[in-house]
């Protein structure tokens, strides 16, 4: 297709026509969507499953220590699942951001950790994790500093993304400044790398071996906001989400920037950035932005039968917000449309 036939070009997101699917979540920042209607989100408590029928369980890690929290790190999302994603069997792999380790937990709870160290050193920060079509978990670690907020302030350049296959666990690509979300474009041929902290997306040329090359920049040096999570569309386009600034965008193929959706609070946006470059940034201030359709906008997760209901996860909300859009999604390794 011609980029003038991109079906995101002067579409917005309908503010009246958004849903929302859900009730008393806690932090749902990343959401998995099944072909038969079935979500899954990942809570402070543990794993939420929400079926097309209006029932919600919640499903508590058997097997993983609880660790006891202060208050900054229940705000700034110091606390157990995080990133969630299903491995061959179904299972769910989740980088947990309280333990600090890869999990593995079943669909009924029982949980066991899969790594929790690389080289004999501390994981750090666990943030997500992703399956390809081969059963390889990618996954992601914004820093290793204590405690992992300074990160915010230092723009320490010490994420990294890693890689668990048969021969092991090993460091595939380092030197990103606040690693968060990973995606695999439609051939699993690059890497795209959110980077929270540098407010950009980067990507990387994979090899059939999982080594990762070839980094460049991708789209804007620096985004309007900070980049949280994303996903592709069928066309190509990288729906991102942008954490306080609250706002949708996408980048097309070609790199030009798109905003769908504007849920920011402008004062409150201006002065998060005040903080943000200066690094002087505190909670209050982050607390601030929250918006009102799903607040801390975090991440973005293609559903429904046709892959065009678009669900958001958030740091602050207790539902999801959930929309149509005009192209569908990108579908995930485990995707298996109905017969």
């Amino acid at each position: 297709m011609k980029n003038h036939e991109n079906p995101l070009r002067g579409w917005t997101v309908d503010r009246s026509a958004i849903r929302y699917v859900g009730e008393g979540l806690q932090r749902p920042e990343c959401v998995l969507a099944e072909a038969d209607g079935t979500l899954w989100t990942a809570d402070a408590r543990g794993v939420m499953r929400l079926d097309a029928d209006g029932g919600q369980t919640l499903i508590r890690q058997q097997g993983i220590a609880d660790r006891e929290l202060d208050a900054e790190s229940l705000i700034l999302g110091g606390s157990l699942p995080n990133g969630i994603a299903f491995d061959r069997d179904g299972s769910i792999v989740i980088a947990n951001f309280g333990t600090d380790a890869i999990e593995l937990m079943t669909r009924e709870g029982a949980s066991r950790t899969l790594f929790d160290s690389i080289d004999g050193v501390p994981l750090g920060k666990t943030n997500f994790v992703l399956t390809d079509s081969r059963g390889r978990i990618w996954f992601t670690v914004t820093t290793r500093l204590q405690p992992w907020t300074r990160s915010i302030n230092e723009k320490a350049p010490d994420g990294y993304v890693g890689l668990i296959d048969e021969h092991g666990i090993r460091i595939v690509a380092h030197g990103f400044v606040g690693t968060n979300e990973i995606r695999l474009d439609a051939n699993e041929e690059w890497l795209y790398v959110v980077e929270s902290n540098a407010r950009r997306i980067s990507r990387l040329r994979v090899a059939p071996d999982g080594t990762c090359g070839d980094r460049e920049v991708f789209g804007p040096a620096q985004l309007p906001g900070v980049p949280d999570g994303f996903a592709f569309d069928a066309f190509g386009n990288l729906w991102i989400t942008l954490i306080m600034a609250e706002r949708l965008v996408a980048l097309t193929p070609d790199g030009e920037l798109l905003t769908l959706l504007d849920d920011g609070i402008p004062a409150a946006v201006a002065e998060f950035d005040r903080h943000f470059f200066a690094g002087t940034m505190t909670p209050d201030v982050m607390a601030a932005c929250k918006g009102s359709v799903a607040p801390w906008m975090a991440s973005i997760t293609f559903g429904g039968p046709d892959l065009r209901t678009v669900h958001l996860g958030s740091l602050m909300g207790t539902r999801l917000a959930v929309f149509e859009s005009p192209v569908p999604g990108l579908p995930m390794s485990h995707w298996k449309p109905a017969a």
